[in-house]
């Protein structure tokens, strides 16, 4: 038999996790107006007005819904966006700015890119066993603050292979001119595979003050091993987004035949 469950957590929790996932999923479209204080108060089972209101606010700071004073609170336009990773993975050109500005475009945004730090340094033990490092082996930190439209959005943590970056911009606290991608093919390590394990998690301290993060919002976190010519490693992200802002798209091609297995 299964055990019995309580859900414990304060009851304008339950009501915003309720009306933030109706939003999400598409049920509340952007631009609609929510019931009034007092028809959400009977909606859900008489609950006081505080707790609406608390409910209320939390959304409010995750930018899920705005209030128009003297008309109401109404559902932001854009709550929640897609980001596929696939866009972003054949290096920019020759004279080509980074994806990350070129994609934001596409969508009519402005992309940004802010380097945080270079640093020669010891790897997480799963990013040292990504790149196939010796134990004790240092790699190259590269960690960007990533934004559209001014807002932060993305926190990535990137390490490299020394012996890739030895006598390359890389090792220099600067930006590179269509990214570190572009850097690595040119000097022919192209991107042939990668791979991308997404889990969402609760945000360290970094992370909820690089995002700008309301209390209590979890993170996206994709740890990402990219792989050039002979299964290569060339590259590990910690790649962290807000949970609430965004969702990762992923499109598969399935060959003739495995649709039906």
């Amino acid at each position: 038999m299964a055990r019995e469950y309580v859900d414990t957590r304060d009851p304008y929790l339950k009501i915003a996790a309720d009306i933030r996932r109706k939003i999400t999923r598409g049920d509340i479209a952007p631009g609609t107006q929510l019931p009034t204080v007092m028809q959400l108060m009977e909606q859900y089972q008489r609950v006081s007005n505080t707790t609406i209101q608390k409910a209320l606010q939390l959304l409010k700071e995750e930018e899920i819904v705005e209030g128009r004073p003297g008309k109401g609170v109404f559902v932001r336009q854009h709550s929640q966006q897609a980001i596929e990773p696939m866009a972003y993975m054949s290096p920019a050109g020759p004279g080509e700015p980074y994806k990350w500005m070129t994609e934001a475009a596409k969508h009519e945004q402005v992309g940004g890119a802010r380097l945080l730090d270079v640093a020669v340094v010891t790897p997480p033990a799963e990013v040292a066993a990504a790149l196939e490092l010796e134990e004790g082996e240092q790699a190259l930190l590269r960690k960007l603050i990533l934004t559209l439209d001014g807002q932060p959005t993305e926190l990535t943590h990137s390490y490299y292979p020394l012996g890739l970056c030895e006598g390359t911009p890389m090792l220099e606290k600067r930006r590179i001119k269509g990214g570190t991608p572009a850097l690595l093919n040119s000097l022919g390590f192209p991107p042939r595979e990668f791979i991308d394990e997404v889990s969402a998690e609760i945000p360290t301290e970094e992370e909820a003050v690089a995002l700008e993060l309301p209390k209590g919002m979890p993170v996206l976190v994709a740890f990402r091993v990219v792989y050039s010519d002979d299964r290569r490693p060339i590259e590990a992200t910690l790649m962290t987004k807000a949970a609430h802002r965004y969702r990762m798209r992923y499109r598969m091609q399935l060959g003739e035949g495995e649709a039906n297995v």
